[in-house]
């Protein structure tokens, strides 16, 4: 039992949470081993809550801190952070559509081809009494390159809009 004590590595405890500090895991195994008196448990179980409360509010202070800094020159990094402290995720798109079968289509050329499908039957017009509106406009025609220059004017990485479209996928829908 000795060899295999000296030859096996002790594991090294991590920490579940981001706050939990070095002492609080010592604490925590100092209250596993005294499980049998349930006095000494208890008391070492009350400085773990203390500990725990006071360091999950200290680091909360901090990344609030943080925060604050980033606000006007970092909203990226500054997301991030607040997502860490709530521990909302947000689930990036997984590459992948479904066909109108039902498919599974993972190509990128094959889903740009049903996204085109997609806004041709959304916005198809089979009404009878269609009536084309004249060209009775008060000002200039918007230009294909005008729309294109918009587009590219556009931040990445941007929180995306109440049509859940991204930048990056109307730039994919222009090429």
């Amino acid at each position: 039992m000795e060899a295999a004590t000296e030859v096996i590595p002790k594991v090294k405890r991590k920490a579940k949470q981001k706050w939990m500090t070095e002492e609080i895991l010592n604490l925590m195994e100092e209250r596993r081993c005294a499980k049998g008196n349930k006095e000494k448990y208890e008391q070492i179980h009350k400085k773990v809550q203390e500990k725990c409360n006071m360091s999950k509010e200290n680091w909360i202070n901090e990344k609030c801190k943080e925060i604050e800094k980033q606000r006007k020159h970092a909203p990226q990094t500054m997301y991030r952070n607040i997502e860490e402290i709530t521990g909302k995720r947000t689930f990036l798109s997984t590459g992948c559509i479904k066909a109108m079968n039902g498919d599974i289509i993972i190509d990128k050329e094959k889903i740009l081809e049903r996204w085109a499908e997609y806004i041709r039957e959304l916005f198809k017009d089979d009404r009878k009494d269609h009536n084309i509106m004249k060209n009775n406009f008060a000002g200039s025609l918007i230009m294909k390159e005008e729309i294109e220059t918009a587009i590219k004017k556009m931040k990445h990485g941007k929180a995306i809009g109440p049509d859940n479209i991204s930048v990056e996928l109307i730039e994919m829908l222009i090429r």
